[in-house]
C-alpha cells in the first residue's frame, strides 16, 4: 500500500514540475487507484501484486469515497461561487451620484455611525474641501480627508518636498524629494481612495487668485506656517461666508479652531487682531516641532472637517482648543466675535 502511495506522490510531484495541468494530474491518480482496485478484486488471494498493494480492497474503496466526497464538495462550492458572480454581474450599476458596492464596504465604518449614517456619507461624498498647505499639518488632514470619503479635495502649495520635511509630513516619501508638495499629496491621496476627486495647485495663494480659488469650496482648512496667507485666507473666507478651520503648531504646542462670521462665530482677526511682529514667533525651523505633533493637530483639523460637513457632535465654532503634547493637556478657550473686527463686524450687522 505504501508503494502505491509514493507511486501517487511521485506522479503529482512530477506533474508539478513540468506543469501537468490540474485535471490531468488527477486523472493519473484515478487510473493508479482503480487499477489497484481492478487487481485487488481480480486476482487471487496470496497473488503477489496483490499483496504488494495490500491483498485487500475494502481500504481502497474507503480511500475512493473519501477522495470522491472531498473533490464533489470542492465542486460545489466553485459551482456556487460561480452563480454567485453571475448573480452579482447581473445587477444594475449605481447611478452616477450615488455608492458603488466598493464604496460601501468602505465607508461602512462612518455609515453605521449614529451621528454620520447614510446621509452624512452623502454629504461627504458631496462636499469640496480646499486645504492651504500641503506641510505638516496638511499631510494628515489630507489622508484623513480622502479616506473618509471627501468627494473633491483641493490641495494648494508652492513648495516641493524636501528632506527635512520628511520628519513630520507624513503625506511624503523619501522617493518624491524635489517634487512638488501638491503632487505628492495627490498620488498619496488617489493612491489612498480611487474613488474621489483631487485637484492640485502648484501655486502661492495671493490677493489676485485666493477668492475665485476658495469660492470653489465648501470649507477650507488652512494649515499654513506663514501669517500673511493665514490672514489672506481668513480674510477672503470671512468675504465669501466660508467656514475656516485653521491651526498652527510650534514645537510642542498646537491650537486650532473653527473661523465662521457667517454662523454667527468669530473669523481668524477676532481673535488674534494683532499680527506678531516679524522675528517674534519663530518658525518650525527656528524653533523645531515634535513629529507627531502636527500628526496630532493635523487629525483634529479633519476630525472638525467631518463634523462640520456632517453635521455631527460639538465643532469649535467660538472655541479655541490648544494641546500641549509635552504636559498631555489640552484645554479650550471661549472666543467671540469683535464688535469693531474690520473683517467681519460689518457683514455681521449687515446679515
Amino acid at each position: 500500500m505504501i508503494l502505491v502511495l509514493v507511486m501517487a506522490a511521485a506522479i503529482w510531484g512530477l506533474g508539478v514540475v513540468m506543469k501537468t495541468p490540474l485535471r490531468l494530474r488527477l486523472g493519473m491518480i484515478f487510473g493508479l487507484w482503480l487499477a489497484v482496485v481492478l487487481a485487488q478484486l481480480a486476482l487471487p488471494a496470496g497473488n503477489g501484486l496483490r499483496e504488494a498493494t495490500g491483498g485487500d480492497v475494502r481500504p481502497w474503496l474507503a480511500l475512493g469515497v473519501v477522495a470522491g466526497l472531498g473533490f464533489g464538495y470542492r465542486a460545489l462550492i466553485a459551482r456556487l461561487r460561480n452563480r454567485a458572480k453571475a448573480g452579482e454581474a447581473a445587477v444594475p450599476k449605481a447611478p452616477k451620484g450615488t455608492f458603488r458596492p466598493a464604496e460601501l464596504d468602505r465607508y461602512a465604518r462612518h455609515i453605521i455611525l449614529r451621528e454620520i449614517g447614510g446621509p452624512g456619507q452623502k454629504r461627504l461624498k458631496a462636499a469640496r474641501v480646499l486645504v492651504v498647505g500641503a506641510g505638516g499639518l496638511g499631510s494628515p488632514a489630507l489622508l484623513y480627508l480622502a479616506a473618509s470619503g471627501v468627494g473633491v479635495i483641493g490641495v494648494v502649495d508652492a513648495d516641493v518636498v524636501d528632506n527635512s520635511n520628511l520628519q513630520r509630513q507624513v503625506i511624503h516619501v523619501d522617493d518624491r524629494i524635489g517634487m512638488p508638495k501638491v503632487f505628492s499629496a495627490e498620488m498619496q491621496m488617489r493612491a489612498l481612495n480611487p474613488f474621489i476627486e483631487l485637484r492640485p495647485y502648484h501655486r502661492r495663494l495671493d490677493e489676485d487668485s485666493a477668492e475665485a480659488l476658495i469660492a470653489e469650496y465648501d470649507l477650507v482648512l488652512d494649515g499654513t506656517d506663514n501669517f500673511e496667507t493665514r490672514y489672506l485666507v481668513n480674510r477672503v473666507c470671512a468675504r465669501l461666508g466660508k467656514p475656516l478651520i485653521s491651526a498652527a503648531i510650534t514645537q510642542w504646542e498646537g491650537q486650532m479652531s473653527l473661523y465662521d462670521p457667517a454662523q454667527g462665530g468669530p473669523c481668524y482677526e477676532c481673535v488674534f487682531p494683532v499680527r506678531p511682529a516679524p522675528g517674534m514667533v519663530p518658525t518650525c525651523a527656528e524653533a523645531g516641532v515634535a513629529a507627531p505633533l502636527p500628526g496630532v493637530i493635523g487629525a483634529m483639523m479633519a476630525m472638525e472637517a467631518v463634523k462640520e460637513l456632517t453635521g455631527a457632535g460639538l465643532g469649535l465654532r467660538g472655541r479655541l482648543m490648544i494641546h500641549d503634547a509635552l504636559y498631555s493637556e489640552t484645554r479650550m478657550i471661549a472666543v467671540k466675535p469683535r464688535p469693531d473686527c474690520p473683517i467681519c463686524a460689518a457683514r455681521r450687522a449687515v446679515a
